[in-house]
């Protein structure tokens, strides 16, 4: 068989590229190694009947009212707006932190020039911003660190908190307000009828073939094409010629609990302490589905498994930079998404990734006159 185009990967960055390209008329081939589409996205119900997500929440939120728009063609939204609570030295409080923890933690009455206040007096002074260590110190001083942050790191990343880049610390605010939200994004919504069906209808037009269980390396020889879109992990792309890049990876004990109608008082609890896990969700806050039961995942950050999150740190993105030339110097391949650009993308950021490299493949191929 001969396609336009090759695209590997059926997560969102893989799937708005095919949408694209189909709509532009090109023929598209887009494969997965597993059994579904929708990537680490994807949706389903138990066997109890509740929707759940797999491979952990997926709380879509964004800033970009283009992006809102592009993926409602594909979607009806329920509004959604994620809050998070912590369990830690006995306490259960908002996080991010804001005036409310402030006021558990440090016992004592505040307003919000109060809380202000306090994290000034608490704040420890940094010449230079280097690690998320850096971040959270001159943010938060030592001893939110160490209740909040320290040992929640070390879980997630199996690293120190001065071990990883700041970017890592800075992507969670500090609040001297009683917003308990854990986005402040314009647009917090989720899918009204799930991400399968999201993907389902993203995927459904005649210039697309989809082709699941189906690896890249076995296909790759058998299937001509002009160009291909790979969203998986860059370095295997290459065979690892430059060394593995670092991935984090996690697994998910996923429990049904028939008699509670609901475990816990928001859509996520982290646990930043001595606990195995650095999280539980039960989903029927994300998806507002009403059932007599309710289902919930625990979440165990590891090494092994199927990578989630590239690990930011100076040297990862130095053996990154040796993959990044290896790709430019690739004929009529573009590596798109989050393993391919090894970057922590949200949701909204793969669409708009995908959305962008279409445009600039199209806009190219039609400059230089040339088939794709």
């Amino acid at each position: 068989m001969r396609y336009d185009v090759l695209v590997v990967g059926a997560g969102f960055a893989g799937s708005v590229c095919a949408e694209r390209l189909a709509r532009a008329g090109r023929t598209v081939l887009i494969i997965d190694k597993r059994d579904h589409i929708g990537g680490n996205a994807y949706d389903r119900l138990d066997a109890a009947g509740v929707r759940i997500h797999p491979y952990g929440p997926h709380i879509f939120h964004t800033q970009s009212a283009r992006i809102l728009d592009y993926l409602s063609r594909f979607t009806a939204w329920r509004p959604y707006e994620h809050r998070v609570r912590a369990r830690v030295a006995g306490l259960d409080v908002p996080f991010p932190i804001n005036r409310v923890t402030l006021e558990a933690v440090f016992g004592v009455k505040l307003d919000e020039a109060g809380a202000v206040a306090l994290l000034d007096s608490v704040r420890v002074s940094r010449e230079r911003i280097l690690t998320s260590e850096d971040v959270v110190l001159t943010s938060v001083g030592e001893r939110l660190a160490d209740l909040f942050f320290r040992n929640y790191t070390r879980k997630q990343w199996g690293l120190e908190l001065d071990q990883l880049s700041p970017g890592v610390a800075a992507r969670i605010p500090t609040r001297a307000n009683d917003d308990d939200r854990y986005f402040t994004d314009a647009h917090q919504v989720m899918p009204r009828d799930g991400y399968a069906t999201l993907f389902a209808n993203l995927l459904d037009h005649p210039n697309i073939t989809i082709a699941l269980e189906t690896d890249f390396h076995n296909i790759d020889a058998r299937t001509q094409r002009d160009w291909t879109i790979y969203t998986g992990p860059i370095d295997a792309y290459f065979g690892c010629a430059e060394g593995p890049l670092p991935y984090r990876s996690l697994r998910f004990d996923h429990v049904h609990l028939p008699d509670e109608t609901q475990f816990q008082p928001v859509g996520t609890v982290n646990y930043p302490g001595p606990e195995p896990f650095t999280r539980i969700t039960e989903f029927k806050h994300l998806t507002g589905q009403d059932h007599p039961g309710t289902s919930i995942v625990y979440e165990h950050p590891q090494d092994e498994g199927d990578p989630y999150y590239p690990i930011p740190r100076p040297e990862n993105a130095a053996l990154y930079g040796r993959y990044r030339a290896l790709a430019q110097a690739t004929a009529r391949t573009s590596f798109v998404g989050r393993l391919a650009e090894y970057k922590y993308f949200n949701m909204d950021q793969a669409v708009g990734s995908a959305l962008a490299s279409v445009d600039h493949l199209l806009n190219a191929a039609h400059a230089a006159q040339v088939a794709l």
